[in-house]
C-alpha cells in the first residue's frame, strides 16, 4: 500500500488526451497504491503541491511519494528552472520525488526502435532539468503511438514505474531492523589486486564506517571487529581454497542459473553455455563477497571482455557475462534486498548495452537493476559519469568528498638542489654551479657533462621548474567516509580553496564547513528512502557549494552551456594553445597549425561551465548563439576582421558520456564546423573551408566534408585502447590507432545523428598538427586514470601512424591552478611523476590505505606505460626512477608485497614490459635486478594465493 501524488500536465487533462496518464494510474493501482492525481494552472507547481500534498495545518504530507508526469521542471516548466524554490518545498515535504517522461518529439514506435532513446530536446527538458530539482528514477512512460495520434502509455514502462514507486515506499515503511541492504564493490582491473578499490575513496575503511552507522541506525548488521577484519572477511574466507580473488558467499549451480535467467539466450550467444568461464568452476557460478547479517557486500564481476582483442574492436558492447547477470539476480531475488548501494566511482552496470536515455525493459541496465531502490556513492567531482548512473540505472548518486589537496612541495634531493640554487643566487661561483649541475643531473634535469657553458642561463631555467613542482597541487591519500577532517587539514585546504577562487571568502566559515561536514549522516539518511537534496557536481577547490556532501549529484543546465565566463576562458585557452604550437613549430611554415585534434569529456565540460566547447568554437572562429530566453540555440561565425587570425580546423572526439549528456552542444559544434566550411572566405584565412573543399574535390559530398565531431556508436563507450595496452593485446602503434578510429569513428553532424565514418576520421587525423585535451581537476592527472591515454593518447597514435614514425605532439591544458598552462605530454608526465609517483608526500599517504593504496600506485605506473605506448613521450628516466623507488628498493618492495602482492607483481611486470618494448633500456645489472625482483614478487603472490 501507500499513497502517491501524481503531478499531471494541465494541457493534456483539459484536452481529454490522457491515455498515458490513465495507463500509469492503472499500473500504480494494480500495485495497491492509492493515487492522488493533480495539476497546476501554470508552470509553477508549488501552489498545487501545497494544496493537495501538504495542506495548511498538516504536520506530515498526505502522500508517500510524488511522481511528476509533466516532463519538465517543477518550477518553471520547459522554459526555465527555479531549482532553489523547488528544493526548498521538496525538502520540507521529505518524500521521494520521481520524474517520469513522455515521448514528446517522436512517436513511441520511433523511441522503441532507436538506439539513442530520448531525443536531445527530450533529454534536456525531461531529464536534465528535473535532476536540478532532485528528481530520481527516470522512466519514459508513454507518448503518441503515431504522428498526431492520441497519447498512450507503454504498459511495460508504466509497470516498471509503478514497481519502483512501490519499492521506494516499502523501503521507507520497513523498520531498519528488518531492511536488507546489498552493497556492491568493484574490482577493476580484474585479477590486479584491485578488489574493493574506487576513484579517490578508501573503500574498506569507508565501508566499515557505513556499516557501523547502519548498525547504530538499527539495521541488523553483524559488524566485523575492525577494518582489517572486514577486509579479511571479504577478500579472505574461502578465496585461497577456491582460487578466487575474494570470498565466495554463494554458488549458483548452472541448472539453477539456466532456470532463472530470463535472458539466457542472449548471454549464451556472447559467452557460451552456462555457467561460462568467467567466475565459474565449470559447474556453478561463484559469487564473491560476504554477508554481514542483513547487509550483503558483493563484488561486481568483471565485464569479461578485457582480455579479448577481438571483442574490444566491436562498435558496441554485448551482453553481460553469466556471472554479472547472476550477481544482480541474486541480490534481487535470492537475497531479497530492499535497496542496493554501489560503493564508489565506478562500476560497469550503468555502461551496459541499451539506449542512452529513456531506456526500455530490453536495455541491460534495466534488466539488471529491476525495480530496486538504487543508491550510488560517487565522487562529487564527477557529475558526468554520475549523471549516466542516474539516467541509465535509476541511481540516487550520493556525493562524497575527494581527498584533501596540498602543494606537492620538494623532497629529498630536490630540497638540496633548491638550497644550492639559493646559495648561487646569493653568491655565484664555479663550485656552486658545478654542484648545481651535478645535483640536477642526478635528478635527470641536466647532463652530467660537459660543464655548463652558461651557468646563469641553465640555473635560470631550473628555478621556474622547481617552483612549478613545489606549487603543484596533489591529493593526499584517499577520502574516508565517516572520518572527520582534522582542523589543521581543513585550514590548509580552506587556504588553498580561497587562493584558487581568488575570492574574499571567509576562511573560518570554510574550515567549519569542512570539519563539520555531515557526509556519513546524509548517506545514512538517504538510505531511508526519502527526498535527497540535489547538489551540482564539481571541484571543491573552486566551488564550496559542494558542501555538505552526501547529496544527490547533478550536472548543470545544458541550455546554459557554454556559460558567459566559459566563453571568455575558452577563447583565452584557445590562444594559449596556438601560442604553444607556434613556439614548438619546426619551421616558419608550420607556425600556425591548420588542423588540431581535440578530446572533449563530459565531466570537464560540465564542471567548467563549458570551457572545452567554447575553446573548440574559438579555434574555429565561432561562438555560441543564444535565444531571447538565454537558451543555447546554435553557433555563429566571428567575422575574420574581429578574429584577427585564420579559422583553425578542429577534429573533435567526444567521450561517450559527453555524447549522452550534451546532445545540444554536439549540434552547436557541428553547426560551427559546417558554417566555417561553407563561409565565402579565402582558404588561407579559413582552414576548415580549405580542407572541406579538398575533400569535395576528392569526391566527398559537402555535408560529409564538413563533419568534424566524432564519438562512439550510440550505446558504446571508450576507445578500448586502454584495455589493449593494459592486457598486452597489441604489437605496434598502428593497431592502437586503428582501434581508436574503429571505436571513435562515428560522425555527428548538425542533426546530431551518428554515422559510421571511421575512414573519414582516420583521414582527418592524418592532417592534424597536434592533439589536445583539458585537465580540469587537481585530484586527477594523466597518470591517475587510464581514460586519458585511451582518448588523447589514442587520438595522438591514430594521427602519428601517418607520419612515418614522427609522433604528433599531444598537449595538456592544465586549468587546475590560478593560471592556465599548456604542457606537452612529455612535460606533463614528468611533472606528475615527480610530484606524485616519486614524491613521498603522495605515495606515503597512499600506502596508509594498505592494499588499496598499492593498487593506486600500480595504476599510475601502468598509465605512464600507456603514454609510452600511445605517444612515445615518456622519458626513460621515468621508468628507471620508478623501478628504483618501488621495485629495486628491497624494503619498499617487501612492504608493497605484504600489502598487495598481486598489484606489486604487476608493477614489476609492467616495468619489464616497458624494457621489452624499448620504452627504456636499463643496463644489464639493473635489468637482472628487476627480473629477480619480479620473480620474488611472483613467488610472494603465489604464496599468498596458495
Amino acid at each position: 500500500g501507500g499513497r502517491v501524488g501524481l503531478l499531471l500536465m494541465r494541457s493534456y487533462v483539459l484536452a481529454g488526451d490522457t491515455g498515458h496518464y490513465d495507463g500509469v494510474i492503472a499500473a500504480l493501482e494494480a500495485r495497491g497504491l492509492d493515487v492522488v492525481p493533480f495539476f497546476s494552472a501554470g508552470l509553477d507547481a508549488r501552489s498545487s503541491i501545497e494544496r493537495f500534498i501538504c495542506p495548511p495545518g498538516s504536520t506530515r504530507p498526505t502522500v508517500d511519494a510524488i511522481v511528476s508526469l509533466t516532463g519538465f521542471s517543477l518550477v518553471g516548466g520547459p522554459a526555465y528552472n527555479d531549482s532553489a524554490a523547488a528544493v526548498e518545498l521538496l525538502q520540507a515535504i521529505g518524500v521521494p520525488y520521481i520524474a517520469a517522461q513522455v515521448s514528446e518529439f517522436q512517436t513511441l514506435e520511433a523511441w522503441r526502435a532507436s538506439t539513442r532513446g530520448m531525443t536531445p530536446v527530450e533529454t534536456i527538458m525531461g531529464l536534465a532539468l528535473p535532476e536540478l530539482d532532485g528528481a530520481i528514477a527516470p522512466v519514459l512512460i508513454g507518448g503518441r503511438s503515431t504522428e498526431g495520434g492520441r497519447m498512450e502509455a507503454d504498459p511495460e514502462r508504466a509497470a516498471t514505474l509503478a514497481a519502483r514507486v512501490e519499492k521506494m515506499i516499502a523501503l521507507r515503511r520497513t523498520p531498519a531492523a528488518q531492511r536488507k541492504l546489498a552493497i556492491t564493490l568493484f574490482a577493476y582491473p580484474p585479477n590486479a589486486g584491485a578488489v574493493g578499490t574506487a576513484a579517490f575513496l578508501s573503500v574498506f575503511e569507508s565501508l566499515w564506517n557505513v556499516l557501523a552507522g547502519l548498525q547504530q541506525q538499527g539495521y541488523a548488521v553483524e559488524l566485523p571487529e575492525d577494518v582489517a577484519a572486514l577486509e579479511a572477511a571479504i577478500l579472505g574466507g574461502n578465496a585461497a581454497q577456491l582460487g578466487t580473488p575474494a570470498n565466495v558467499f554463494a554458488r549458483v549451480p548452472a541448472a539453477e542459473h539456466i532456470a532463472h535467467e530470463p535472458h539466457l539466450a542472449e548471454i549464451e550467444q556472447q559467452w557460451g553455455a552456462a555457467p561460462g568461464r568467467e567466475q565459474s568452476d565449470g559447474n556453478a557460478l561463484l559469487l564473491l563477497g560476504a554477508q554481514f547479517g542483513n547487509v550483503l557486500v558483493g563484488v561486481q564481476p568483471s565485464m569479461g571482455y578485457e582480455g579479448d582483442p577481438m571483442r574490444l574492436l566491436f562498435e558496441g558492447s554485448f551482453a553481460p557475462t553469466h556471472a554479472f547477470a547472476a550477481h544482480y539476480r541474486y541480490i534481487r531475488e535470492e537475497f531479497g534486498a530492499d535497496a542496493l548501494l554501489h560503493f564508489g566511482t565506478h562500476g560497469a552496470l550503468e555502461f551496459m548495452p541499451g539506449k542512452q536515455a529513456g531506456l526500455t525493459g530490453d536495455c541491460w541496465p534495466e534488466r539488471l537493476i529491476g525495480d530496486l531502490p538504487h543508491y550510488y556513492l560517487y565522487a562529487g567531482n564527477n557529475p558526468s559519469e554520475a549523471s549516466i548512473a542516474k539516467r541509465r540505472s535509476a541511481a540516487v548518486t550520493l556525493s562524497h568528498m575527494t581527498p584533501p589537496l596540498a602543494q606537492a612541495g620538494l623532497y629529498n634531493e630536490w630540497r638540496e638542489l633548491k638550497a644550492t640554487l639559493a646559495r648561487w643566487h646569493e653568491s655565484p661561483s664555479d663550485a656552486l654551479a658545478a654542484a648545481a649541475q651535478a645535483q640536477a643531473a642526478a635528478l635527470d634535469l641536466a647532463p652530467s657533462e660537459p660543464q655548463w657553458a652558461d651557468p646563469q642561463a641553465a640555473i635560470a631555467a631550473l628555478s621556474p621548474l622547481l617552483a612549478e613542482m613545489e606549487a603543484t597541487l596533489v591529493p593526499h591519500g584517499l577520502h574516508v567516509v565517516g572520518r572527520a577532517m582534522d582542523r589543521a587539514e581543513a585550514q590548509a585546504l580552506a587556504a588553498t580553496m580561497i587562493e584558487a577562487q581568488g575570492s574574499a571568502a571567509e576562511a573560518s566559515e570554510l574550515v567549519e564547513a569542512l570539519v563539520a561536514n555531515p557526509e556519513l549522516d546524509n548517506i545514512l539518511a538517504a538510505l531511508d528512502g526519502g527526498y535527497v537534496a540535489p547538489v551540482a557536481g564539481g571541484d571543491l577547490l573552486s566551488d564550496p557549494a559542494m558542501l555538505p556532501t552526501g547529496r544527490n549529484i547533478h550536472g548543470f543546465d545544458p541550455f546554459r552551456l557554454p556559460a558567459t565566463h566559459a566563453a571568455r576562458e575558452g577563447a583565452v585557452q584557445a590562444e594559449l594553445l596556438l601560442a604553444r604550437a607556434r613556439a614548438d613549430a619546426a619551421s616558419e611554415d608550420e607556425a600556425l597549425p591548420e588542423s588540431i585534434g581535440m578530446v572533449l569529456w563530459g565531466t570537464d565540460t560540465l564542471k567548467s561551465g563549458g570551457v572545452p566547447v567554447a575553446q573548440v568554437l574559438a579555434l574555429m572562429g565561432a561562438r555560441a548563439r543564444f535565444d531571447g530566453y538565454g537558451r543555447l540555440a546554435g553557433a555563429e561565425l566571428i567575422p575574420l576582421a574581429e578574429l584577427g587570425r585564420p579559422r583553425i580546423d578542429v577534429v573533435v572526439t567526444l567521450s561517450g558520456i559527453f555524447r549522452d549528456l550534451l546532445p545540444l552542444q554536439i549540434k552547436v559544434l557541428a553547426e560551427a564546423a559546417w558554417l566555417a566550411a561553407n563561409a565565402d572566405e579565402p582558404e588561407d584565412s579559413n582552414f576548415v573551408r580549405k580542407h572541406a573543399l579538398a575533400r569535395i574535390a576528392a569526391g566527398e559530398d559537402p555535408e560529409s566534408a564538413a563533419l568534424r565531431i566524432f564519438s562512439n556508436a550510440e550505446g558504446a563507450y571508450g576507445a578500448n585502447v586502454n584495455h589493449m595496452v593494459e592486457n598486452g593485446l597489441w604489437e605496434g602503434g598502428d593497431e592502437l590507432g586503428q582501434a581508436f578510429c574503429a571505436r571513435k569513428g562515428f560522425a555527428y553532424g548538425r542533426d546530431g545523428v551518428a554515422r559510421a565514418k571511421s575512414e573519414l576520421l582516420d583521414q582527418l587525423l592524418a592532417d592534424v598538427s597536434c592533439t589536445y585535451q583539458n585537465l580540469e581537476s587537481a585530484e586527477l592527472g594523466v597518470t591517475t586514470i587510464d581514460h586519458y591515454f585511451d582518448s588523447l593518447g589514442g587520438m595522438a597514435q591514430a594521427a602519428s601512424r601517418h607520419r612515418d614514425g614522427a609522433g604528433v605532439q599531444a598537449y595538456i591544458g592544465d586549468r587546475t591552478g590560478k593560471d592556465a598552462k599548456i604542457r606537452s605530454m612529455r612535460e606533463q608526465v614528468a611533472l606528475e611523476t615527480r610530484t606524485r609517483a616519486l614524491n613521498p608526500g603522495w605515495y606515503e599517504p597512499m600506502l596508509q590505505h594498505g592494499r588499496e593504496g598499492v593498487s593506486h600506485i600500480e595504476a599510475s605506473i601502468t598509465n605512464t606505460f600507456g603514454w609510452s605506448a600511445t605517444t612515445g613521450q615518456v622519458e626513460p628516466w621515468v621508468y628507471r626512477q620508478l623501478s628504483e623507488t618501488f621495485v629495486l628498493d628491497e624494503a619498499m618492495r617487501r612492504r608493497l608485497a605484504a600489502l598487495n602482492p598481486t598489484a606489486s607483481a604487476r608493477m614489476a611486470h609492467r616495468l619489464l614490459e616497458a624494457s621489452d618494448r624499448r620504452f627504456w633500456t636499463p643496463d644489464a645489472e639493473t635489468l637482472a635486478a628487476l627480473e629477480a625482483a619480479g620473480d620474488e614478487l611472483n613467488d610472494s603472490m603465489e604464496g599468498i594465493a596458495a
